[in-house]
């Protein structure tokens, strides 16, 4: 049995350390009511909650969530190998451990090689992280898979994805493929919506190379688009069919301040 256990990196900065506080901001990002429906993948922020957490329980809200979990973010410390993944041990939050789904991570490196086992890139890195509660709070008994993305070349992540969709389709059951990311970083409100609505356009028709056209042609600063376009190969070559915008929102909506924003996008694919 692995011991290894990997301990939060951002909790009492990006969210609650306190379980009950945790507990109960969750509870107040989940939509009041909402029929929990099956996902083939989602796209979520992970920003801290107070700006972003609205939009990423809206997301998981109205997901009914699988036992298994895919997870994917971006690299935002530059630390360890760019196509990272843990296969054993566990995360630990203020709710309690998440174990690791070693079966399943153990298959998705024998599909694609090129991922690598490398806790350092998930040591401090808090875009898994911060999903993290959300999934506890709906589904406590889940497992997941970690994978950090440091590389953002279209064929590496393409070739992932479709590695992803092969190893779930083995699998006797179904099986949710996260995409966390915040959008547009650091430019004025306006100029944010503009740029995020025209790489949502790209999410919603499940258009991958479209997405990663886009954001490279308008300079559209999405620290996840390799998770997504993972996800989204993923998920169209395992039969999704259609994609729903959620929830959208820039920090500008909490803080009042227009002139410098992160936007926040909340799509689920089906």
């Amino acid at each position: 049995m692995d011991s290894t256990v990997r301990h939060p990196a951002v909790a009492g900065r990006f969210y609650p350390k306190d379980r009950e506080t945790l507990q109960r901001d969750l509870q107040s990002y989940f939509p009041a009511q909402a029929t929990p429906t099956p996902a083939l993948g989602c796209v979520a922020p992970h920003a801290g909650y107070i700006y972003s957490g609205a939009v990423a329980g809206s997301v998981f809200g109205t997901l009914d969530l699988p036992q298994r979990i895919i997870v994917l973010c971006p690299n935002h410390t530059g630390k360890g190998r760019p196509l990272a993944i843990m296969s054993s041990g566990s995360w630990e939050t203020p709710l309690g451990s998440a174990p690791i789904d070693s079966t399943l991570a153990e298959a998705l490196k024998k599909r694609f090689p090129l991922l690598t086992e490398d806790a350092d890139a998930h040591r401090s890195e808090h875009a898994i992280e911060v999903e993290l509660p959300f999934l506890q709070s709906r589904r406590p008994d889940f497992r997941f898979v970690p994978i950090a993305l440091g590389t953002g070349k279209f064929e590496t992540l393409e070739k992932l994805g479709e590695a992803v969709a092969d190893t779930l389709h083995a699998q006797d059951e179904r099986i949710l493929i996260i995409a966390s990311s915040d959008m547009n970083h650091y430019e004025n409100d306006a100029v944010t919506r503009i740029k995020d609505r025209k790489a949502i356009e790209r999410i919603l028709a499940l258009d991958a190379s479209g997405l990663f056209d886009v954001v490279m042609k308008e300079e559209i600063s999405m620290c996840g688009f390799g998770p997504a376009v993972v996800m989204l190969t993923a998920a169209k070559r395992l039969g999704a069919t259609k994609a729903e915008l959620i929830k959208y929102a820039t920090s500008g909506d909490v803080s009042g301040d227009r002139d410098m924003v992160v936007g926040y996008a909340g799509v689920v694919v089906r």
